[in-house]
């Protein structure tokens, strides 16, 4: 296969672009500064570069191309929230996702499948329910720039171009996102559950969320919404105990919520609030995870 992945460098998209290549696929990651990732990215990877709001450029390479991955889009943790961070947000999105379909129009061999990235807080904050694919959204900032997300690619579909839709959890990975970012008090014996710890963690392993990835790429009958977290959500409390047991360190000290609040701002949210997401369609599809516990995941992750 010929693979366009934007936001190719990205936690998700290194590790999707490896296990392509490794399969013998040619990949093609789009970045606005590709000089950054000469030897960074795997070896096999075509880098080319986009400005990230248009097709100029690189249309051409979506001419017979057999899928593009759209994960683009700025980190929502990289900051507190300003208005200029949530703008920045919101558009980064929204702008990768007209250039796609910029792309896709411009095709007159056009790709067979668009992968749309979006997240599981499309749903917003819900508490202890269960959250499945047709839960309706939130009415937050992040479940708004979901909506919105999700649409920016909705015209490849009058195109004839199947497109799936990536609700992704919180991707666990030594390599980014959050996992790494835990590590540090918990290895000195400081960790804890932040807040009250009730809150459900919907996470998913690195391995799972690219082999999910592969499989709706390469399922023919694949559309829609499919959320990517473990079949086994767990509590930020029950994390820190996992996380805890894994490491030999003790997960005792909790951060309050309070200091959270001070310390973010609004993006507290994304750490005190959560969803009880489960992948319904996926498994439905014939999906198997290779890892649903989170302690076996951590375990994995951590083994080195």
């Amino acid at each position: 296969m010929r693979v366009i992945i934007a936001g190719g460098t990205g936690l998700i998209g290194r590790a999707l672009a490896a296990d392509l290549v490794q399969d013998g696929h040619h990949v093609i990651v789009l970045s606005r500064t590709p000089e950054r990732y000469t030897g960074r990215l795997p070896a096999g990877v075509q880098v080319e570069r986009w400005d990230a709001r248009s097709a100029e450029g690189w249309a051409h390479l979506a001419d017979g191309a057999d899928a593009i991955v759209n994960l683009a889009g700025e980190n929502i943790a990289a900051g507190r929230w300003t208005p200029e961070r949530k703008r920045r947000i919101r558009e980064s999105r929204l702008n990768a996702g007209r250039a796609v379909v910029e792309a896709v129009q411009a095709a007159s061999n056009r790709p067979r499948v668009v992968v749309q990235a979006s997240a599981v807080g499309y749903y917003g904050p819900c508490g202890d329910e269960e959250v499945t694919e047709n839960h309706p959204p939130g009415s937050d900032f992040l479940a708004r720039v979901c909506v919105e997300w999700e649409a920016s690619t909705a015209p490849v579909e009058e195109l004839g171009v199947r497109r799936p839709i990536l609700r992704t959890g919180i991707v666990l990975s030594t390599e980014g996102g959050a996992l790494p970012r835990m590590l540090p008090p918990f290895k000195l014996g400081l960790g804890g559950r932040l807040g009250s710890g009730r809150q459900w963690f919907p996470w998913i392993h690195i391995r799972d969320e690219v082999r999910a990835i592969r499989f709706l790429v390469e399922r023919e009958d694949a559309s829609g919404p499919y959320n990517l977290t473990a079949p086994n959500p767990v509590t930020n409390a029950e994390l820190t105990r996992a996380l805890g047991r894994v490491l030999g360190r003790p997960a005792l000290l909790p951060v309050p919520a309070l200091a959270l609040k001070v310390l973010f701002g609004e993006m507290a949210t994304v750490l005190l609030d959560g969803q009880r997401a489960v992948p319904r369609r996926l498994i439905e599809a014939g999906f198997t995870f290779e890892f649903a516990e989170v302690e076996a995941a951590l375990r994995d992750l951590l083994k080195g």
